[in-house]
């Protein structure tokens, strides 16, 4: 939201002050509410401390799509695109959306289109959105457009979400394993030092393994600090180039049952996004264009490049498919029999719900089966440190029941 600076008179003394609002109409407007007769309205510049920060895309993936269903019911129910913009900009919670859909409102009052508008916001609107709203607009149905664009993006949505949960639940009890480790190495071993020193004697190799163990994390315990940032410095350095991506992509295709279930929805997001935009008759060289983009995938994404060149050439669509390790012979087979039966969006929308009730099916049994071996790899680790400070005392025990 904007800042205006105001001066006017009410009907007993002059007025001035600061008021916020999304454009200098609907100051105006605020202002006539509560009865001020405006006589300078002025929009002040954002500083330091007035201007909002903002990290990352300006909505939610979740409110992303119930906007998008939204504005299609707006849409079906006969109210305007301009004043359906206007309804939604005051309804969102993002205030960074909201003067998005502010400006849009703006720029569709000025005469222009709608996916004219949403071109100008990147940030917010795929190219996937611009394109299908394009194409709603020339066969005057953006409805329809906007209906199939929440139901692409809820799929999508899912999918990914399960993927997190999959992945998210042995990263998680990894970490913690790793944390009560370093605690029993760092506080409770060292307190038992003295007393097995004052037992004499050769201890148990377990324990003399952890007692080395607790020395060397607390002698060098930077060294793990560092090991930890460099590693995640190093992750993120393969991220922001494509090369490194590529890289990276590959190596986690290729690792067992985690690197399928990441093979699987990419493949989902590939099918379901290219099964889109054919069903919006989006030209297929601009479709695998956009869909290189879309996928995060640099392995998959790189494949799609290679059809879309293929095609340019005169050559097949599937034949870099086919001849990828990434891709299972299931996708260049079905769509070579869309090609041939012109229904490649119909094919590409079955393969897409074939893989992410895969994803699902998949991650349900990957979750059954993590839980047990991390509660036993957490059990098996605490249990070995608490047995190596357990031993000796036996041995204490033992000996006096000897005398």
């Amino acid at each position: 939201m904007a800042r205006f600076k105001y001066e006017g008179r009410d009907a007993h003394a002059k007025k001035s002050g600061v008021i916020t609002a999304a454009n200098k109409r609907e100051a105006a407007m605020k202002l006539k509410s509560q009865g001020i007769r405006v006589t300078d309205l002025t929009e002040q510049a954002e500083t330091v401390l007035t201007k909002e920060i903002h990290i990352g895309k300006p909505i939610k993936r979740t409110q992303f799509i119930m906007f998008l269903r939204q504005f299609s019911t707006l849409l079906r129910a006969g109210v305007t695109i301009v004043e359906s913009i206007r309804i939604l900009s005051m309804q969102v919670e993002s205030k960074p959306f909201q003067k998005i859909l502010v400006s849009i409102g703006d720029d569709l009052r000025g005469g222009g289109s709608l996916s004219e508008s949403l071109t100008k916001h990147p940030k917010a609107f795929e190219p996937l959105v611009i394109n299908m709203v394009k194409a709603g607009e020339l066969s005057g149905s953006v409805d329809d457009s906007l209906d199939r664009l929440a139901e692409h993006y809820e799929k999508a949505h899912r999918t990914k979400q399960k993927v997190i949960s999959a992945m998210s639940y042995p990263i998680v009890v990894g970490i913690v394993a790793i944390g009560v480790v370093i605690f029993l190495l760092s506080f409770v071993v060292p307190m038992f030092v003295d007393l097995f020193e004052s037992i004499g004697g050769e201890l148990p190799w377990l324990t003399q393994f952890v007692l080395k163990a607790s020395d060397f994390l607390l002698a060098y315990w930077y060294l793990f600090v560092l090991l930890v940032a460099g590693l995640i410095v190093g992750f993120l350095l393969l991220r922001s180039n494509k090369e490194g991506k590529f890289l990276l992509d590959s190596f986690l295709l290729r690792i067992p049952i985690f690197g399928d279930l990441l093979k699987k929805s990419a493949l989902a997001t590939l099918t379901r996004t290219l099964s889109s935009l054919f069903t919006s008759s989006v030209p297929i060289l601009q479709a695998l264009s956009m869909t290189e983009k879309i996928v995060e995938n640099e392995v998959i994404a790189r494949v799609v490049a290679q059809s879309r060149l293929s095609l340019e050439r005169g050559g097949s669509l599937t034949d870099p498919m086919a001849k990828h390790w990434a891709f299972p012979p299931l996708i260049p087979h079905m769509i070579a029999i869309g090609e041939q039966t012109g229904s490649l969006d119909a094919m590409l929308a079955k393969v897409a719900d074939f893989y992410e009730k895969e994803v699902e099916a998949a991650t349900d049994r990957l979750k059954a089966l993590i839980e047990p071996i991390m509660i036993i790899l957490l059990a098996g680790l605490v249990g070995t440190i608490v047995l190596s400070i357990l031993l000796p005392m036996f041995t204490i025990f033992t000996e006096i029941d000897s005398m």
